[in-house]
């Protein structure tokens, strides 16, 4: 799970709401998601984005609401990896369940600016800034997250997993 792109760099305590207010959410769609992502931080933020692009956030990412329509504005804004200090645990969850990418790294986000290059390694846990010519080291993502996100999401691993069972009877 190897990603490349530049980083699009957002602050602390971002709340499900900033990332897609509520306004927008009545779709799933996720294109449609994605054109209004962080329309609620900063109006037409996501046209500086380009797909394969990599969110980097403070402290605490993701709190507020539970809605599932955060993480998947994300992915339709093109972002497949988020790499932040923290994340609030509802929106973790949310995350993996729909197929983002999420790598805690503590401080040594602050390292990194908007612009830079990066390329991130989930499987190993490692962060290159190419810009800054630093690598982060933090805890990979875990095999059974890997699986989960190899398939799109929860939904995706499920159906096949229960596909398979029905297959093997």
């Amino acid at each position: 799970m190897k990603y490349s792109g530049t980083a699009h760099v957002v602050g602390a305590n971002i709340d499900t709401d900033a990332i897609i207010p509520a306004r927008f959410l009545v779709t799933t769609d996720h294109e449609e998601l994605g054109r209004n992502c962080f329309e609620g931080l900063e109006p037409g933020w996501v046209k500086r984005v380009h797909k394969g692009d990599i969110l980097v956030a403070g402290a605490n990412f993701g709190c507020g609401s539970s809605r599932e329509h955060a993480p998947i504005a994300i992915l339709g804004a093109g972002i497949p990896v988020v790499v932040a200090h923290s994340f609030a645990r509802i929106f973790y969850r949310n995350a993996f369940n729909m197929g983002l990418t999420l790598l805690e790294a503590g401080d040594a986000v602050q390292g990194i600016h908007d612009g830079d290059r990066l390329e991130v390694d989930a499987t190993l846990g490692v962060i290159r800034n190419l810009t800054q010519q630093t690598e982060i080291i933090c805890v990979p993502v875990p095999k059974f997250m890997q699986d989960i996100l190899g398939k799109g999401g929860l939904v995706e691993y499920v159906r096949e997993r229960m596909a398979k069972d029905q297959r093997a009877r």
